[in-house]
């Protein structure tokens, strides 16, 4: 028997799709930048690109897409052959034995347009699809260069193997959002008011190595988050 989620979810769907198709065919879409000119430096975070795999971008559909591992600049590079991260997109996550040298990852999916039946998938969705399980689950804050809060989704999640701490969010015309029912709303009331469906999901994860502690994979993902926050809207329009 579905949940009432997942009711929830196929009426928003329904509902949007139905808008979508009253207001015609064509979304504005607003100028961007190519994800990938995203710095590669960070704050004190080195960046280099990892590919994404034929398979999970077919999963993923047409939009734009940034894989990329950030990593300490006190720290050697993390080896080629890293497990690979969570996720319908895999991101190398290996870590350092210093848990001070652990990397971050980044995965950003932008839309810019969810009319042609292309959606965001909800990490709430593929990580368990990719083996992971939720040991918790819960929001958290984070806070702008100009001292604005953003709240944003915050999971730890375990294979039996390791342990990651994952923040994710939906980013739509300057809001961040940690949910995907209130994501879905302002992608249909937005169609409506301003004829744009654009969005993107953005996700940091970082392990949560030997020697380290909860709240240390806490801050370490935050930090970056938080670093990355005002890089963001010319690559996600406002």
């Amino acid at each position: 028997m579905k949940s009432a989620r997942f009711w929830v979810v196929m009426l928003l769907l329904a509902a949007t799709g139905l808008m979508l198709h009253a207001r015609g065919n064509t979304d504005w879409v607003p100028a961007s930048a190519p994800l990938g000119e995203l710095p590669e430096t960070i704050g004190g975070w080195t960046g280099r690109d990892v590919e994404i795999p034929a398979y999970a971008l077919e999963v993923l559909g047409k939009g734009s897409f940034l894989n990329r591992i950030y990593t300490p600049a006190t720290s050697a590079p993390p080896a080629a052959g890293a497990a690979p991260a969570p996720g319908a997109a895999s991101i190398t996550t290996a870590a350092a034995d210093d848990p001070g040298g652990v990397p971050v990852t980044l995965f950003i999916a932008y839309f810019p347009t969810q009319r042609t039946g292309q959606a965001i998938h909800s990490p709430q969705n593929c990580l368990p699809g990719s083996g992971w399980t939720f040991e918790s689950s819960g929001v958290t804050e984070l806070t702008g260069s100009a001292g604005r809060r953003y709240e944003v989704g915050e999971y730890i999640i375990s294979d039996g193997r390791s342990r990651q701490e994952v923040l994710y969010w939906y980013r739509s015309h300057g809001r961040s959002i940690a949910s995907d029912y209130v994501a879905k709303l302002y992608t249909l009331a937005d169609s409506i008011r301003y004829n744009r469906t654009d969005a993107a999901l953005i996700r940091v994860v970082t392990p949560i190595a030997p020697g380290d502690t909860l709240h240390r994979a806490h801050l370490r993902a935050v930090g970056f988050a938080e670093a990355l926050l005002p890089l963001l809207p010319p690559y996600i329009p406002d």
